[in-house]
């Protein structure tokens, strides 16, 4: 990425896929790739530089644009800071609910406990909820055996079942637990330890 500065100020950010003209002057799109940054310079193009200090994953926090200056003969590109997503749900207040202009309207019957938006909390606890329910189904065929015919089930597919639910709602338990965006994160964040990679929210036991 590329930025146009004329006095002192960033005034375009060529695409740099084509010339560009500078005062009476049209330089080709060689200018990008076969000018040295040094050669750029000299005519006011500069290679944009991007500070990613405060960005942050976004799957638990919404970045801001970037903000771009020039200074100390460069261009940079900067984050400022990232806001946490809500961690817990958005209820509908009264008046969103009175309020008939309002886009995307409280659904009939809602009240002050009605969900508005779900927070990271309940996304992530539904994502869980998903992965045990995928894990238990090939196997659910065994409980309707058991209940249409009276067959016992297999005492180890049985307990592997019940570990499984089980972990599911220890899991559960922790994410409830987080107490805020970045503890919530940490539960979820692999790190390798003496070649042993896991995340402090554990796995669901494999049927063996």
């Amino acid at each position: 990425m590329f930025a146009l500065v004329e006095s002192g100020s960033i005034t375009s950010f060529p695409k740099g896929n084509k010339g560009i003209k500078i005062g009476d002057y049209n330089y080709p799109p060689a200018v990008f790739t076969l000018w040295s940054e040094s050669e750029r310079n000299a005519i006011g193009i500069y290679t944009v530089e991007i500070d990613e200090t405060n960005r942050k994953d976004e799957k638990w926090y919404i970045n801001t644009d970037i903000t771009y200056a020039f200074g100390s003969g460069k261009v940079t590109g900067t984050y400022g800071t990232a806001t946490a997503k809500a961690i817990a749900d958005t209820k509908w207040t009264q008046a969103q609910i009175d309020d008939p202009t309002l886009v995307g309207q409280a659904p009939d019957g809602a009240d002050t406990n009605t969900v508005r938006l779900e927070g990271l909390k309940t996304i992530k606890k539904e994502l869980i909820d998903s992965q045990c329910a995928g894990i238990l189904a090939p196997s659910d065929w065994r409980v309707i055996k058991e209940q249409e015919t009276g067959s016992a089930m297999d005492s180890g597919w049985k307990t592997w079942r019940g570990n499984v639910r089980t972990k599911c709602n220890s899991m559960q338990t922790q994410i409830d637990n987080a107490a805020n965006v970045d503890a919530l994160s940490a539960l979820f964040t692999y790190t390798t330890t003496d070649g042993v990679t896991s995340r402090p929210l554990g796995e669901f036991p494999v049927k063996e």
